[in-house]
C-alpha cells in the first residue's frame, strides 16, 4: 500500500481507538457515581424506616407509662399515623426522590410531635414523683419510698434515651442560589461562580447547646459531588462533603448560610442539597437550574 495512504489511515485508526477508550472510561466513571448515589439513597431510606419504627415503638412504651385515657388515645392516634407512614415508605422506591422528600418532611413532623409528648409525659411523671414523695414522708413509709425512687430512676433512664432521639436537629427553609463573580444572584447557571445554601436550624429545647459542625453535600445533575471540604462519618461510612462550618447552637432558631465555589463544569438540571449534623441527615431538598 502506498505510504501516502497508509500513514493517514494509521493516524485515523489510532485516534478512533483513543476516542473509544476515553468514552469507555467516562461511561465507567458515570456508572460508578450513579451506583454510589443509589447506595446513599438506599441508606437514607433505611435510616428513615428505622426512625419511623423506633418512633412507633416509643409510642407503645409511653402508653404503658401514663394513666391518662385522653393522652393514651392521642398517643394511639399518633402511633397509627406513624405506622401508616412507615408502610408508605416501605412501598416507595429509594430512587423516587419526590416521595422520599415528602416522607422525610412527614418524619420531621412525627419527630416534633413525639418530642412534645416526651416533654409532657416527663412533666407529669415529675409531678407524680413529687406527690408520691410527699405522701411517703407523711405516712412514714420509708421502705416503700425507696422502692418507688428506684423505679423512677429506671424510668428516667429510659426517658433520657427518648429525649436523645427527640434532640435531633432539623434544617428548615432550605434554599440554594447561584451567584455570579460579584456575589450577586444570577438566573443563568453558566455565569455562576458559586452557590449559596441557606437554611435555619429549628428551635429545639431538648438539644444540647454548644458548637455544632454542619456538613453540606451538593450533588450535580450528573451525579458528581460539587466541591471538596473533607469528609464526615455517616451510617458507619465516610462521606465527602461540599462544605462545612462550625456554628454555636443554643436551642433557638439559628439561621445559617454557606458558600461553595463551582470548581467544575456543570450542566442545568436537578441539584440535591443534603445537610448533616451530629451524624444525622437533618434536611434534604432538590433544586432545578437551567
Amino acid at each position: 500500500m502506498n505510504k501516502k495512504v497508509l500513514i493517514p489511515l494509521v493516524v485515523v485508526i489510532v485516534l478512533l481507538l483513543a476516542g473509544v477508550t476515553v468514552l469507555y472510561m467516562n461511561l465507567h466513571k458515570q456508572r460508578q457515581e450513579n451506583q454510589e448515589m443509589e447506595q446513599l439513597a438506599a441508606l437514607d431510606k433505611k435510616e428513615m424506616e428505622n426512625e419511623y419504627q423506633q418512633f412507633a415503638n416509643q409510642y407503645s412504651e409511653m402508653k404503658t407509662q401514663i394513666n391518662n385515657d385522653s393522652i393514651v388515645a392521642q398517643l394511639t392516634q399518633e402511633q397509627e399515623k406513624t405506622q401508616r407512614l412507615l408502610a408508605e415508605l416501605r412501598n416507595t422506591k429509594s430512587t423516587d426522590a419526590r416521595e422520599i422528600a415528602r416522607l422525610k418532611r412527614e418524619l420531621a413532623t412525627v419527630r416534633a410531635v413525639l418530642r412534645s409528648y416526651v416533654i409532657e409525659i416527663d412533666s407529669l411523671n415529675r409531678l407524680n414523683q413529687n406527690l408520691t414523695a410527699e405522701n411517703t414522708r407523711i405516712k412514714g413509709q420509708y421502705a416503700e419510698a425507696n422502692r418507688q425512687i428506684e423505679g423512677l430512676n429506671s424510668e428516667k433512664a429510659n426517658l433520657s434515651e427518648k429525649v436523645a432521639i427527640a434532640a435531633q436537629l432539623d434544617a428548615t427553609g432550605i434554599s440554594m442560589s447561584p451567584l455570579d463573580k460579584k456575589g450577586k444572584t444570577t438566573k443563568k447557571l453558566k455565569k455562576a461562580k458559586s452557590f449559596q445554601v441557606s437554611f435555619t436550624l429549628a428551635r429545639n429545647v431538648t438539644a444540647q447547646s454548644g458548637m455544632k459542625t454542619v456538613y453540606v453535600r451538593i450533588t450535580t445533575p450528573a451525579g458528581s459531588l460539587l466541591g471538596n471540604a473533607g469528609s464526615f462519618s455517616y451510617e458507619n461510612r465516610s462521606l465527602p462533603c461540599s462544605m462545612k462550618r462550625s456554628i454555636e447552637y443554643n436551642g433557638k432558631e439559628t439561621p445559617v448560610s454557606m458558600f461553595c465555589n463551582i470548581d467544575q463544569t456543570i450542566q442545568g438540571g436537578s441539584f440535591n442539597v443534603s445537610i448533616f449534623v451530629d451524624g444525622n441527615m437533618i434536611g434534604s431538598r432538590n433544586f432545578s437550574f437551567e
